[in-house]
């Protein structure tokens, strides 16, 4: 089992490239079912859910090979329309190859899919947009299989902007017969690089971006070279880092636009933020100042996935801080490991208020999901003495050797392995 040992209290100075986007790369590697031949992807992080991607587009038929961050798939040979359960259950991602499978074969079986326990996510919604696709939807012994012999474009309004389903409606409207409108759809920058990957390969797509997608349907599509977008969530914590633990950083490969009210708040806190068109520059030389309020909502809003790295940073600002999860119902798991290490917070059903300490100190905690450890790392970071993060394997998810990446801006970060 891995674990991770913080020395805390170094200041990150230096120069690192942020990495692609997991949650962009994941359904754009969904969405090469829909071509015969191969797309070539660059920039796909070295990720765990990128590996069990590929393990199931492999299972499913396809020619998949990575090098370095070149990952290539052929769906020439896809013969198989039923994704495994012991697959789908290892990421929640897999959702994602309901939409093209449905689409290219007219059926697909999978079974609920897995992933982090931060609350509910239905499939409801992806189900009710492929039914009102024309598709057949039986539901029995834990399996979800839709049918259908071509899917039909329709008007689809989602009850709420999920981000998954957005996604799979475009990619099944994508060969469907006819105009898809999907209303109240999600803005995200991970859609928008999904309509520009499927854009690149023939599809009619606009309004991505917008709350409004239109898409009409074409018969074919074709393999395409892609370069994924760089890891807004990645590039956020590596930003909080810095506010953490003080320092002065530049992270390149970056999209400033994608992280506008992060770095609007971490002002407000004192940080000095300056961004350009492909950097960000980050230094702290001052004490940090609590924030009167951070909710957490769909793009362009506060984003889900950093609400609890930024509760780190908050432990250590003068005031007190509320923090308001309005996304998933779960996600204060990391409080009491915060708690452990000093941090003086208050949870009250879906918000938290945090009393800023004069400072952390090391402790043994564990990462209960994939942005808990990385608030976790972060804490450690900035704490006094040693901090040992386990269930390393959550934050293996997201983040590409996150203590390589660390070391090179001089913290104190070591990898272990603990034999039981």
């Amino acid at each position: 089992m891995d674990t991770l040992a913080i020395e805390g209290g170094k200041l990150l100075q230096g120069t690192v490239r942020v990495h692609g986007a997991k949650n962009a790369a994941l359904p754009i590697m969904a969405a090469t079912l829909l071509a015969d031949g191969e797309c070539i992807l660059e920039d796909v992080p070295d990720l765990k859910d990128i590996d069990v991607m590929m393990e199931i587009l492999s299972s499913l038929g396809a020619v998949t090979t990575r090098s370095d961050a070149i990952v290539t798939v052929d769906a020439t040979t896809i013969h198989q329309h039923l994704v495994q359960d012991e697959m789908m259950r290892k990421m929640r991602s897999s959702i994602f190859l309901m939409g093209p499978l449905l689409s290219k074969f007219g059926q697909v079986r999978i079974s609920k899919p897995g992933g982090c326990t931060i609350g509910t996510r239905p499939i409801d919604f992806h189900l009710k947009g492929m039914k009102a696709l024309g598709a057949e939807i039986i539901e029995a012994n834990g399996y979800v299989e839709c049918r259908a012999k071509r899917l039909q474009g329709n008007h689809i309004y989602l009850d709420y902007p999920s981000v998954g389903a957005t996604e799979n409606l475009m990619m099944a409207a994508a060969l469907a017969e006819g105009t898809t409108i999907i209303g109240n759809a999600a803005r995200e920058p991970e859609i928008v690089d999904l309509a520009n990957f499927l854009r690149s390969m023939g599809a009619s797509i606009s309004g991505a971006g917008e709350d409004t997608i239109v898409i009409e349907g074409v018969d074919t599509l074709q393999p395409v070279n892609y370069r994924i977008i760089p890891d807004r969530i990645v590039a956020g914590t590596l930003v909080l880092a810095v506010a953490a633990t003080g320092g002065d950083v530049e992270l390149q490969n970056v999209r400033p636009q994608h992280l506008g009210v992060v770095l609007t708040k971490l002002r407000e806190a004192g940080v000095e933020i300056r961004t350009y068109m492909d950097r960000i520059l980050i230094r702290r030389r001052r004490p940090l100042t609590a924030i009167d309020r951070i909710q957490t909502a769909p793009y362009p809003g506060f984003p889900t996935d950093l609400q609890a790295p930024f509760m780190a940073v908050l432990t250590l600002a003068k005031g007190t801080s509320v923090i308001s999860e309005t996304v998933f119902e779960e996600r204060f798991k990391h409080v009491s490991e915060l708690q452990r290490m000093g941090a003086n917070i208050k949870v009250d059903l879906r918000t938290a208020f945090v009393q800023g300490v004069s400072k952390l100190t090391g402790a043994s905690v564990a990462a209960t999901d994939l942005r808990a450890g990385a608030a976790l790392v972060i804490a450690g970071l900035a704490a006094e003495g040693t901090t040992i993060v386990e269930q390393v394997h959550h934050i293996d998810r997201g983040y590409q050797q996150i203590e390589q990446v660390l070391q090179s801006l001089g913290a104190s970060i070591q990898r272990t392995y603990r034999k039981w």
